[in-house]
């Protein structure tokens, strides 16, 4: 009995978690409400009330579109990514409904949305390289493509030579903010607790400031590396329809952070203290830091719309044999791959640099040899009969997207290869 209750686990989990969610409502919001009048319902607790109402609207839209993917986990190569890319609506919803009834610790809070973020960095770029690499041609489609030149403000460096150059560079690139958000995130921590952060303060004994400069340029030399190699491939991901899914990591991660800068000048040139008529320095340090959180929690409910419609699980359903939910779960929270791509990166990084000084002759000698091989690309891009081949989920796509031009027909029609003719799953990289 309890076998056959676990194998149709997809009929029941939907109206299950459902009743959960409904319960933890009807019990969280009368306390809520409770407390507010006990305090006389001040500003804060309207605040919180607010927000926690846009959170309790965008949480169940998170987590329909999480689970839905779990049920249809039929492409495990991309469904990985997608379903750790919706956590970021919930893990960023929650931390700053927190930070508005906790503004105490909303600094500890910040610093672990901050390295999520990163996280989230690193799966929408391994999402496309996934998807482009299925039929592992993507190196040898770039080397025919047409040179993509750098865009303002860097068009005066000299263009990334076409193929495993470009890969090269622009993967990396979007890489190092994974290694940097974390780190100034914790020397931010380490500053707060020794009184010298400064947060909201550009003044040059604080370390606010420098932080803001690192980061915004790290994010910066990201972002430049993304819309690099969307230019690349442009064609390639029509089938994907990647502008929404571009444009929401770039809202949530990129908009967060320029709007915790905005309201950091707003607090230096006294207009928070000005509409909120206080000159009480940590008063409105507080109340910028709650302005923040209050604003994100508003924002998740947007983006966990525009997250539903971008990273849809319908394109997935009955593609193929779907695997168990517990193989999704356990991807989800298996951060492995972070790991050695990071410890790759930190190595490739060194001998890159070594090799520009050498010019671009060594750059190429370097990486010539057939049996140079990196993990950076996904682990899981064999196609075995477990994960169905990538042609099947390229052609649902294309035909969805009418597209008729050669290059999506190269996507969309790749090798339609069988169970048999596929790769063996002990081939865990590819050459790039």
């Amino acid at each position: 009995m309890a076998i056959t209750f676990c194998r149709h686990w997809r009929l029941w989990i939907l109206p299950v978690l459902t009743c959960l969610y409904a319960l933890l409502i009807v019990i969280l919001v009368p306390i809520l409400l409770a407390n507010s009048i006990k305090n006389g319902f001040k500003k804060q607790d309207q605040g919180a009330l607010v927000g926690g109402a846009f959170v309790l609207l965008a949480l169940p839209i998170a987590f329909y579109e999480i689970i839905q993917h779990m049920i249809y986990y039929t492409q495990p190569r991309l469904q990985k990514y997608i379903i750790r890319i919706l956590w970021m609506v919930p893990i960023y919803a929650v931390n700053a409904w927190l930070g508005l009834v906790y503004p105490q610790v909303s600094i500890y809070l910040d610093s672990m949305r901050e390295c999520y973020e990163a996280y989230v960095i690193y799966n929408f770029m391994m999402y496309l390289f996934a998807y482009l690499n299925a039929d592992h041609q993507l190196e040898h489609r770039l080397e025919i493509a047409p040179q993509v030149h750098h865009i303002f403000p860097l068009c005066c460096l000299p263009d990334w030579e076409m193929g495993r150059e470009f890969i090269h560079m622009c993967k990396h690139g979007i890489l190092q903010y994974t290694v940097v958000r974390p780190i100034s995130t914790l020397i931010s921590f380490i500053c707060e607790l020794n009184d010298v952060y400064g947060e909201g303060e550009f003044r040059g004994d604080v370390a606010f400031p420098y932080m803001i400069a690192f980061n915004n340029l790290s994010q910066f030399v990201a972002m430049y590396c993304l819309v690099l190699f969307y230019r690349a491939n442009a064609e390639a991901l029509k089938p994907m329809k990647p502008i929404g899914k571009f444009l929401c990591i770039k809202a949530v991660v990129f908009f967060s952070f320029f709007q915790g800068v905005l309201i950091a000048v707003l607090v230096y040139f006294d207009v928070i203290s000005s509409i909120f008529d206080t000159d009480n320095t940590a008063e409105v340090r507080h109340i910028s830091s709650k302005l923040q959180d209050f604003l994100i929690c508003i924002e998740m409910f947007l983006a966990a719309v525009a997250h539903h419609y971008s990273f849809s699980y319908k394109p997935f359903v009955n593609l193929a044999q779907s695997q168990a939910w517990w193989d999704a779960f356990r991807q989800m929270w298996d951060v492995s791959d972070v790991h050695n791509d990071i410890k790759e990166h930190l190595g490739v990084v060194g001998s890159s640099l070594s090799r520009r000084i050498r010019g671009r002759s060594a750059y190429q000698q370097a990486w010539g040899s057939a049996n140079e091989r990196t993990s950076l690309l996904p682990d899981s891009l064999d196609t075995t009969a477990k994960s169905a081949p990538a042609a099947s989920f390229s052609a649902y796509h294309a035909a969805e997207a009418g597209q008729a031009s050669s290059s999506s027909e190269c996507i969309a029609g790749v090798m339609d290869v069988s169970p048999d003719d596929a790769p063996p799953s002990s081939s865990n990289t590819i050459n790039t």
